[in-house]
Order: structure tokens, then C-alpha cells, then sequence
């Protein structure tokens, strides 16, 4: 352990590193979580990483914080997402009525609920976004000891999907 910010931090030769954790599917091995809050055409607005043990709930608030503001029309510009579409993992009352206070029309799958919420129309665009990022491999599996460098990796990922979808045909 080595003494950083007031806390000690795992040193970057311990494996797995900081920002993993055991999975709760794949048999107790240390991994990774991506978060990703995406536009209505899937170009990546904001994302952070988390151990794997992390409830996806935690990421809700600090993604939507993360959002630039949009620029366009005239007045002030907007700073959030008029409504937010997420899946059972983001269910909790605490976090919905932090949206609603913020203005957010939170569109999110009840947990313990059956299949078939009707959510799946609009969450195809963020599962889509998460199959371009794993196309470049140093995703898909983590290398990385250092969450930095992984994150690093995460940030070059969006910004390569954004620029694949937003040049213009040829």
C-alpha cells in the first residue's frame, strides 16, 4: 500500500490495481465496469469505471454531473438530459427523486419486475454503443494494473465513437 491523497492506494504492482473488484458473475475474479450515459443515437456524452463488486446505481449521479452543457438555442444553454433511460441495476427511490429534483424524467426498469418493460426499444442504442467500445480489445479485457491508464483507454474509446459517428459519410 502506498500512502496518496490521505489514504493508502493498492501500488500499481498489486494485482488487478485500484478501480477493480470480484465479479459477482465471473466466479470471484477481479474485473471491471464500465458506465456509459449516451445520447438517443448512442454518441457517448459521459462514462466512468468501477470495480466490478460496485452497485451501478452509485454511477447514476456523478454521470449525469459529468454531462457538458448543450450549446444551440438561443438563452441559457441546457446542463442536463430532459429524461434519463436506464436499466434494473439504476432502481432505487433515493436516485429518482434526485432526478426528478434536477428536472430529470427518470425512465428506469423496476427491479424484481418481469422481462418485457419496454425499456429494451431505448436500451438497445446504449448496449450498441457498449458492443463499439469492446470492438477495440484493450477494452474488452482489462490489461491494466492502473485504473488511470484504463480509464485513459476508456476516454480514447468514446471520443473514437463519437468521431466515427459524427463524420459525414463517404
Amino acid at each position: 500500500m502506498v500512502a496518496g491523497g490521505g489514504r493508502f492506494q493498492p501500488r500499481a504492482s498489486e494485482k488487478g490495481g485500484f478501480a477493480t473488484g470480484p465479479s459477482p458473475v465471473d466466479r470471484g475474479r477481479n474485473g471491471s465496469k464500465h458506465h456509459l450515459l449516451v445520447d438517443a443515437t448512442g454518441i457517448p456524452l459521459a462514462w466512468t469505471l468501477t470495480g466490478g463488486n460496485r452497485n451501478d446505481v452509485t454511477q447514476l449521479i456523478p454521470l449525469i454531473e459529468r454531462v457538458p452543457a448543450v450549446r444551440g438555442r438561443v438563452g441559457r444553454p441546457r446542463q442536463r438530459p430532459e429524461r434519463v433511460t436506464a436499466d434494473r441495476g439504476y432502481d432505487h427511490d433515493k436516485y429518482r427523486r434526485e432526478l426528478r429534483r434536477r428536472g430529470i424524467k427518470p425512465e428506469i426498469a423496476r427491479r424484481q419486475s418481469g422481462h418485457g418493460s419496454g425499456l429494451g426499444c431505448a436500451r438497445w442504442v446504449v448496449e450498441r454503443t457498449f458492443a463499439w467500445l469492446h470492438h477495440f480489445k484493450r477494452l474488452l479485457v482489462r490489461y491494466d494494473r492502473r485504473h488511470e491508464i484504463h480509464e485513459a483507454f476508456l476516454a480514447l474509446g468514446c471520443c473514437l465513437v463519437c468521431f466515427r459517428r459524427l463524420r459525414p459519410s463517404l
